[in-house]
């Protein structure tokens, strides 16, 4: 499965299978925070929130946007279904940032409270787009 010093990583969108394979270590964007995962890391369900994701492969650090999800953690391997997964080559940023001024504009109008939550994921879909492409 993986080696004492990495753990098993699946990060999984409904469009692909965004990495598969061994790493490091794992920071998260929890929904109370950053969450440090590493090897060993006690059993653990989570749920994700948008924003920047970054694992730790080959002594290397790789950031990706993600969309909002779970997590299941155990000690020898992690699991994540999230919305969405996008490397910071694969965001564009001019539509991220038009995609966060509709959002805002959205949410700056009257509108029912599903339309109000419609916003709100889009706005942290875009803001997770930009903090990861920089």
């Amino acid at each position: 499965m993986a080696e004492a010093h990495t753990f098993y990583l699946e990060i999984i969108t409904p469009e692909r299978q965004f990495y598969i394979g061994p790493a490091e270590a794992l920071i998260l964007p929890a929904v109370d925070g950053e969450m440090g995962i590493y090897p060993g890391h006690e059993p653990v369900v989570t749920v994700i929130e948008p924003g920047e994701l970054r694992y730790k492969t080959e002594g290397r650090w790789e950031p990706a946007a993600v969309g909002s999800g779970f997590a299941e953690i155990k000690p020898d391997y992690v699991i994540l279904l999230v919305g969405f997964a996008e490397h910071p080559e694969e965001i564009d940023r001019k539509r991220a940032e038009a995609a966060k001024k509709r959002a805002e504009e959205c949410l700056r109008q009257k509108q029912s409270i599903h339309e109000y939550y419609h916003s709100k994921a889009a706005l942290a879909r875009a803001m997770a787009r930009l903090k990861t492409r920089r």
